[in-house]
Formats: C-alpha cells, structure tokens, sequence
C-alpha cells in the first residue's frame, strides 16, 4: 500500500519549498508524535504478562452451548434405535439409576491399597479430613510396590481422571508423579485401578520419614479426594501383625 506516484510528486515539491524554520519545526512536530507513540516499559511487560497468563487464547473460554445431564442424554431420541446403539457404544452400560439428574460427577474412593511381592496387602484407611494421623503406613528400601484403589462413580462421566502423588523430605521435595487413570461412566458396581509398579529408594540416606500429598482430579481440575500424609522407608519390612 504505498503512495501513488502523483502524490509522491506533490510532497515532494512542497518539501522543496520549505523555509529552514518550517523544517525544524516539521522535525520536532516529528520528534513529539515518535516520542508520544513509543509504548513504555512498564506497558511492554504487562502485554507479556497478561500473553503468558492467557497461554495464547487471549483469555477467552470456548462456548460449547448448552449444556444437559448424563440421564436427558441417555433418555433424548429413545425411539431412534441406530442412535440408542451409538450412544451405548459411546458411553457402555451406564446404570440409569447412577446417573443423577446434576452435570457434575461424583466420584467416591472407596478403598486404598498397598499391594507388594511376598507381602500381605497393606491397607490404607482414607480419613474424611484427609490427613492420617502419625504414620500411614511404612515400607522397607529397595521394596517394589502398587497402589491399588477402588472408586465409584455417580451423576455424571468423570473425564481424565488423574492421580498426582509428591514427595518431600525435610522439607525438600524429593519425588512427584502424575498418571492417567482414566475416564468413567456412573455405574453401581466400583472400579478399580492398579498403578504402575514403582521402587522405593534403596541405601542409608532413603531411611527416614516424608511428607506427601497425593490427589485425584479431572479433567477440569476439580479434585476429589486429596490426602496429606507422612510414612517412613525403613532397612526392613515391619512385623507383620
């Protein structure tokens, strides 16, 4: 978009013309605008703030329209018998007695267990408040292990369900691990999940006790069962009761 040739012509006869007064009030007139459009500092690290806090979409939540419960879903088009197929497939036996009429799941954890070779399963009991008293259980260096939990899900489809688990040791944290559970229809039988193995660390210095938070959120980092706990990593198993 650059000027026509006729204009070009005109500007620069009348640039000719100039007496030495015009030109250096011309280029102070220049000087203010260039000084005026300049953004500041302070403004340039807002605009940077504010990109980084909106992660590229500028702040703005996708629409996704209207919005109905697991239970009208299931219950829209009944007599269309392909879509009732389709919608089986999609969502797999949802219990119509476990779908609530509400738009936000409901997921219960019902048990949690530590489970190792050539041990008895070492059960974990979930207080309501969510931190244990004392220790919560204590295993041995070097020892291989799964979590094992079981949950139920009610109302609605629980979407990326995740489990979250860090470690800290005086005070320094040590270990964080994050893994995908999955996702799950409303059914009235629980479900149950076994983490992948995992080690305990192994020599002098992994001795002692730690802190940790573990968690369980969604999709839409809405938590549902959130413990913060202290164990112990000892030379040996504890005597079994």
């Amino acid at each position: 978009m650059g000027l026509d040739d006729g204009e070009a012509t005109e500007e620069t006869e009348s640039a000719g013309t100039m007496t030495p007064i015009d030109a250096e009030e011309e280029e102070k007139h220049l000087e203010e605008k260039i000084h005026q459009g300049a953004p500041s500092e302070s403004s340039i690290y807002a605009t940077t703030e504010d990109e980084e806090e909106d992660d590229g979409m500028g702040g703005k939540k996708i629409n996704l329209g209207p919005q109905c419960t697991l239970k009208e879903q299931l219950e829209k088009d009944e007599d269309d018998e392909s879509l009732r197929r389709w919608k089986e497939q999609l969502l797999g036996s949802v219990d119509l007695e476990s779908a609530g009429e509400t738009l936000d799941p409901e997921v219960k954890f019902l048990s949690l267990e530590i489970l190792s070779p050539g041990r008895s399963d070492i059960l974990l009991t979930i207080p309501e408040d969510g931190k244990p008293k004392g220790l919560w259980f204590t295993l041995k260096v070097g020892s291989r292990y799964n979590l094992k939990f079981s949950f139920q899900v009610n109302n609605n489809i629980v979407s990326g369900l995740k489990y979250t688990n860090t470690v800290w040791k005086t005070g320094v944290k040590v270990d964080s691990n994050k893994e995908m559970v999955g996702t799950f229809s409303p059914q009235m039988e629980p479900y149950t999940h076994v983490m992948p193995e995992e080690t305990t660390p192994s020599g002098l210095f992994a001795r002692g006790s730690y802190t940790a938070r573990t968690k369980f959120v969604d999709d839409d980092n809405k938590c549902y069962l959130e413990i913060n706990y202290t164990f112990c990593i000892q030379k040996e198993w504890p005597v079994e009761q």
